[in-house]
């Protein structure tokens, strides 16, 4: 945990992001009669917090690997992030995306300067022949979320809903799209109970953010 809390203490997701707001959601709060606020990353360049992972891994590549260019299986905001990341450093980017992921999604990651490749017909089939390539090609592979510094990365969010609510939070919910990988960046918190929304075919998943001195 410290190591984590180091990297995302330490983390360079600043130089293309910016701390978004913890904003009051008041019909929503109206309606459960609590305080609901929503942590606005939307507001981000890609209008999603992934910025933050795939810029922080990438910034940290060694001129070498950055010479070998970028590549990821991704069917939507970490393909973007990765776009994105590569050409404010100046990095071919190379992205793999399922062939059903439809046309705007696959638009807007073009039109941030990533070559893209249509492979499979779901994301993990994507995602393997990514990895196929990175290993023939010698590309750097960017993982979705099973990285250490993706995940300190997205872990600046945790840092940032602490500090702007000093009197606390009772729980963090987080909608996961099918894993709970990004939700160890969230885990670097004060206690907090960190519940996770998967789809409905998956259900609940629950931890609680560790404390920062444990």
């Amino acid at each position: 945990m410290d190591t984590l809390l180091r990297e995302i203490l330490t983390s360079r997701v600043y130089e293309v992001a910016k701390e978004t707001p913890l904003d009051a959601a008041p019909r929503l709060s109206h309606l459960i009669d609590n305080t609901v606020l929503l942590k606005r990353e939307d507001l981000q360049p890609i209008f999603s917090f992934k910025i933050r992972g795939a810029y922080n891994r990438i910034a940290r590549l060694s001129e070498a690997e950055r010479a070998r260019g970028v590549i990821a299986g991704s069917a939507g905001n970490h393909a973007q992030g990765v776009a994105f990341s590569a050409r404010k450093l100046g990095i071919r980017a190379v992205i793999v995306m399922p062939q059903t992921t439809p046309e705007i999604k696959v638009d807007a990651v073009k039109a941030l300067g990533a070559e893209v490749m249509l492979f499979g017909d779901r994301y993990g089939q994507a995602q393997r022949h990514a990895e196929t390539l990175a290993a023939e090609n010698g590309m750097v592979f960017i993982h979705p979320f099973d990285d250490p510094l993706v995940i300190a990365g997205q872990g600046t969010v945790a840092v940032e809903m602490l500090r702007q609510s000093p009197e606390g939070l009772a729980a963090v919910f987080v909608p996961v799209g099918g894993t709970i990988g990004n939700m160890r960046g969230l885990s670097a918190g004060n206690g907090t109970p960190l519940i996770g929304r998967l789809p409905q075919r998956l259900g609940w998943c629950a931890g609680t953010w560790a404390r920062a001195d444990a």
